[in-house]
């Protein structure tokens, strides 16, 4: 077996780790420098099988991911008029957990043959999931989920990038298949699990393998929609074009080939990263991110041709923010003040919209520690500097 461990972890993230390597028919594992503690899988890690898939290590937010656009715009077109770009982008983009968009989009995702893979679950799932879809379609999401305004270090040209998955969809499609591996409904509420739940795995070639894959890389274009529509709406707001685009997911599982054989490659909150391949890569509210590209070297083989898919989490978010007291909506406890918050991101130059204290800056590792724990797989062709952030608030 090939594992490759880049930088340093937890106690608990490495332990989960090894535990994912030594369920069903692993052939490799690689923990990025971004890794930390997971459900069932680190996030960061990633699992090679051979023949199996991992609903569970794919996670419950499939085809999380980042695009990036470079703008025909230099920093000087916007930097009078940024503070007003970034309230369009707020008021304009629906975000929040469960947020539905007002504004109906339609799409070709919605003709797609693989919806007929919750038909064959039943009419009620697949006509539930598709108007849960129809109405997400162009919505962000909560927790890490964003969208930057960014420029190039160098150049000053401005980017656009966003990171956000599948929506509702993933999630009901991640539990649906999780209940069926354990003999509930699709449709039933899961009793609560444990982080440390071991690893689900299909068999590929079986019936509920199949149409797991099938129903995941649906998710997958479902989410690429989704990136596309919202970067548009930006660049609408900016009066701008799209010169060049970077877009990746980090929570999927492929059919690759590496050491001349197929295996699938379950990467939760890691990038692909085959040689010439770029990625966009974020830090936090108040760090750089980057564009970055594979290269070829012993190394990135053992990595499977992946690296990070951003800083990394050191602190949880109730550490963070503190607990939440439901009745009176307020938090108490937390390590990371509003005020703290607010004067990094200050520091930094950043405009913000929304955001608690769980998404600080003091809540991440540094981009720039994790990118050099990867050095010799990778190569950061440019680092953008965010000046305006949304997300969703607390």
């Amino acid at each position: 077996m090939k594992k490759r461990i880049f930088g340093n972890h937890e106690e608990d993230t490495i332990r989960q780790f090894h535990h994912c390597l030594q369920t069903g028919n692993v052939t490799g594992g690689v923990l990025c420098a971004d890794g930390h503690y997971g459900y069932s899988q680190p996030v960061g890690g990633v699992v090679v099988y051979d023949g199996q898939i991992s609903p569970s290590g794919v996670g419950y937010d499939i085809a999380c991911g980042n695009k990036a656009v470079k703008t025909n715009l230099v920093y000087d077109d916007i930097k009078n008029n940024l503070s007003q770009i970034m309230d369009e982008v707020e008021k304009k983009i629906p975000f929040g957990f469960g947020k539905k968009n007002p504004v109906r989009v339609d799409h070709e995702i919605f003709d797609d043959s693989d919806w007929d893979v919750y038909r064959e679950i039943g009419n009620h799932e697949h006509d539930d999931l598709k108007a849960l879809a129809r109405a997400q379609l162009g919505t962000t999401g909560s927790g890490n989920h964003y969208v930057d305004i960014l420029i190039d270090e160098k150049t000053a040209a401005v980017w656009v990038g966003n990171h956000f998955g599948s929506r509702g969809l993933g999630h009901r499609t991640a539990t649906g298949f999780l209940n069926l591996a354990n003999d509930r409904a699709f449709s039933d509420r899961p009793p609560g699990e444990s982080m440390e739940t071991p690893p689900t795995l299909f068999e590929l070639d079986s019936e509920l393998g199949q149409m797991y894959f099938r129903a995941m890389n649906l998710a997958g274009r479902y989410a690429y929609a989704g990136r596309d529509h919202v970067i548009n709406q930006v660049l609408d707001i900016l009066n701008a074009k799209a010169v060049d685009e970077v877009h990746n997911h980090h929570n999927f599982a492929w059919k690759e080939n590496h050491f001349g054989k197929e295996y699938i490659v379950v990467r939760k909150g890691a990038t692909p990263a085959f040689p010439g391949q770029r990625g966009f890569v974020g830090g936090s509210m108040a760090d750089i991110s980057v564009i970055l590209r594979g290269v070829d070297s012993e190394k990135s083989r053992e990595a499977f041709y992946s690296t990070v898919h951003g800083a990394g989490r050191i602190m949880s978010r109730t550490k963070a923010a503190g607990r939440m007291n439901w009745r009176t909506r307020t938090r108490r406890g937390g390590a990371i003040t509003e005020e703290q918050m607010k004067k990094a991101v200050e520091k930094f130059g950043v405009e913000l919209r929304g955001a608690g204290t769980d998404e600080s800056p003091f809540v991440y590792r540094k981009l720039q520690e994790v990118l050099d724990a990867h050095k010799g797989t990778i190569e950061v062709l440019h680092i953008l500097k965010p000046i305006g952030v949304v997300m969703a608030s607390d």
